[in-house]
């Protein structure tokens, strides 16, 4: 094994699904994220898998307790979303997850804080998020802009 089959240090989200191998295929052709590891059983089954965008990765796996399910198996609760910064068109990113789809929850839109976004469901009910900064901002432009308090610490 070499340097570049382990992750380097950080965080990422790991996603389960009711059919992991397909829901694989489907993140690539709808988000463009790019397959990097995959490991199976003997007989095929998928054991892990790891996908990134540029920096950026997440694990996809299979339901393997009753703690790790998708939300296609409990009524389409999430208890994350994951969201991806995107350096490409955002718009054209969201036509793509549309033509794949995806059920797109909200519309790309400019954001007080200098980001466009939109929302979107997979097929087994996961949200994602992707933005793409448009307008560089201070943290006192955006405050002004949303009416927020922008601090370091609460």
């Amino acid at each position: 094994m070499s340097d570049q089959d382990h992750s380097p240090p950080g965080f990422a989200s790991a996603v389960c699904y009711r059919d992991p191998a397909a829901a694989l295929k489907w993140l690539e052709g709808a988000f463009g994220f790019e397959p990097f590891m995959v490991i199976t059983t003997p007989n095929g089954q998928l054991a892990h898998s790891e996908m990134r965008y540029r920096t950026g990765r997440v694990m996809v796996g299979s339901e393997w307790s009753d703690d790790h399910k998708s939300p296609a198996s409990i009524g389409g609760k999430n208890t994350q979303t994951v969201h991806t910064q995107l350096d490409e068109d955002l718009d054209a990113h969201c036509e793509r997850a549309r033509a794949a789809g995806a059920e797109i929850l909200a519309e790309p839109e400019d954001q007080f804080y200098g980001d466009r976004t939109y929302r979107a469901r997979d097929p087994e009910g996961h949200i994602w998020t992707f933005s793409r900064t448009v307008k560089v901002m201070t943290r006192e432009e955006w405050d002004a802009a949303g009416g927020f308090i922008t601090k370091d610490r609460l």
